[in-house]
């Protein structure tokens, strides 16, 4: 062992004997980690096993670990901790919470490290509580559930699921998007128009939460209308991360599930999947055709966008870019266990086309077994290494000329060159409409699409001129609403998971509606009650938090 190396590790150790010697020395803690798994509402979780396989760790500025471990996927927000806990188990979260409590020390918590705005890197924060430790997926008999941790990515949770039992849940495309954010802000993806949202198969969740007098416990929550608890669970479908607490563990079974077999508890996927993704040249687009191809788009799953639809099989996204990257992209997956799945897709790309006046070339057209369709490159492109700005939309109805032609003229602009800045406008609905905006904390139930705003590049120097674009870009699509997707007639705001902190500058939101209302509509008096109630220190909290009622 090296000097350097040696010194790290004594740091280390020091640090995690600190900690625990604090927790040792404040009263009652001990107690209330003990009866957190002895209480009525917790005693069950316990019947699954958790193996801690890394952690508890601790990294300071000038480990070797910590300079990765400070980064998530973007790198336009790098975090400065003073210290990084990498847990293993959920006591060991409960000991990395009271730690900093007990310090006075701001906290935040990573999972897969995906957040658009500076929730994690925040230069005040001070704990960074890492859960990468913590990636167990099983079945846990005594609740007739799957328990995930939340450290676990969605690629790791898709493979356990679907290897183990046959099932999944309808997450994102992304595979390495960690569940622990992911499922608070509801969760959507490639078969929620057939199966919903994420949080519509929740059945409990764990939570690290700060009593009024600063100790920190876990709490079991579930769906259940008799549990005293059901609130926080509530909360967590859709209230986002960094809220109430630390989650540690999710329990997923569909409603209505009362089987005691575990592969009949979740969703089955398809077997096969029919995958395609085609191009059009911006040299053939001009405004017109341009219009054509995004009202053709939106309008048909506008038109169908019922939960039951035959349809529904069919998950798309439309990926119009800066011109600079030559083609503007379509991607399609739907199940190939269909009758004719090929029929349905060839109509699905004729109706998108018609009219345009121009023909798309297909670069991808195959059938792929399901599990390796949640890697196919269509959907799950990594961007690991990049700098990143994100806004999002919901759309009830077809994109009108103005938004197309706000559209155009932002990724035709000749004073701005990026590839990789553009919008994704993904398929929604389905399914996802079958449940009453106030079921769950996500208030978002009758929209066609939802779009994703973003742009990536990676020279520090041009943070800028990146973010000066995307948010001109926003601001003109939505020039009728103030420069937001106010809820009403056309869109209904904006999702969480896609946190976009120029909803709360009025420069930029001139609508007078907040950006509560953009996020959560008439939930949010809930969310802030739950708020009140489960975390009254304001312990997590970040720019875009949920406040005390």
């Amino acid at each position: 062992m090296t000097n350097t190396s040696r010194r790290s590790f004594l740091r280390r150790s020091a640090v995690i004997g600190g900690a625990a010697a604090t927790a040792a020395a404040v009263p009652g803690l001990a107690s209330a980690v003990d009866a957190a798994g002895t209480d009525a509402s917790t005693t069950a979780s316990t019947t699954t096993t958790t193996t801690s396989t890394i952690g508890p760790l601790t990294f300071v500025p000038g480990d070797e670990q910590y300079g990765d471990l400070a980064r998530g996927a973007n790198q336009r927000i790098v975090a400065s901790p003073d210290r990084i806990r990498l847990v293993g188990s959920p006591d060991q979260a409960v000991q990395a919470v009271q730690a900093a409590v007990t310090n006075g020390e701001r906290i935040a918590v990573r999972g897969g490290g995906h957040c658009f705005e500076d929730f994690v890197g925040n230069p005040e924060v001070k704990t960074l509580i890492d859960l990468s430790g913590m990636k167990n997926v099983s079945y846990d008999s005594s609740r007739r559930a799957f328990v995930v941790e939340a450290g676990a990515n969605l690629g790791e949770v898709y493979e356990r699921l679907f290897k183990g039992w046959g099932v999944t849940v309808p997450g994102g495309s992304c595979p390495t998007v960690g569940v622990g954010g992911h499922i608070q802000g509801g969760g959507y993806g490639p078969l929620n128009r057939l199966f919903g949202l994420t949080v519509d198969h929740l059945y409990a969740i764990e939570v690290v939460v700060v009593s009024a007098s600063g100790v920190a416990r876990k709490v079991v929550a579930t769906r259940e209308p008799s549990d005293p608890n059901r609130d926080l669970w509530w909360a967590h479908t859709g209230g986002g991360g960094g809220n109430f607490g630390l989650v540690t563990r999710y329990w997923f079974r569909s409603p209505g599930a009362t089987s005691y077999d575990p592969t009949k508890l979740l969703p089955r996927p398809p077997k096969e999947m029919l995958v395609a993704t085609v191009n059009w040249s911006w040299d053939d687009l001009d405004l017109a055709a341009f219009t054509r191809l995004l009202k053709n788009y939106s309008s048909w799953f506008a038109a169908d966008n019922a939960p039951g639809s035959p349809n529904n099989h069919l998950y798309a996204h439309l990926s119009p870019f800066h011109k600079s990257g030559g083609n503007v992209h379509l991607s399609v997956q739907l199940s190939a266990d269909i009758a004719d799945p090929d029929a349905l897709l060839d109509s699905f790309l004729t109706a998108v086309n018609a009219g345009v006046g121009a023909n798309f070339q297909t670069t991808d057209r195959r059938r792929l077994p399901w599990l390796l369709a949640t890697r196919w490159r269509g959907f799950a492109d990594g961007a690991t290494t990049w700098r990143i700005k994100g806004k999002s939309a919901y759309q009830r109805k077809t994109l009108t000329d103005d938004q197309a032609a706000a559209i155009y003229h932002h990724l035709t602009r000749t004073d701005y060159f990026n590839p990789g800045a553009g919008i994704l406008i993904a398929s929604y609905g389905g399914q996802v409409n079958a449940v009453a905006p106030d079921a769950t904390a996500l208030p978002h139930r009758d929209s066609a699409l939802i779009m994703m705003y973003v742009t990536l590049w990676t020279d520090p120097a041009q943070d800028a001129v990146h973010t000066q674009w995307i948010r001109e870009l926003y601001r003109d699509v939505y020039a009728s609403t103030g420069g937001v997707p106010v809820p009403g007639d056309l869109t209904d705001g904006a999702y969480i998971n896609y946190p976009d902190v120029d909803t709360s500058d009025p420069a930029w939101n001139t609508s007078g509606v907040p950006w509560q209302s953009l996020y959560y509509k008439g939930n949010y008096p809930k969310l802030q009650q739950q708020k009140a109630r489960w975390d009254p220190q304001n312990i997590f909290h970040h720019a875009l938090s949920i406040t005390g009622a």
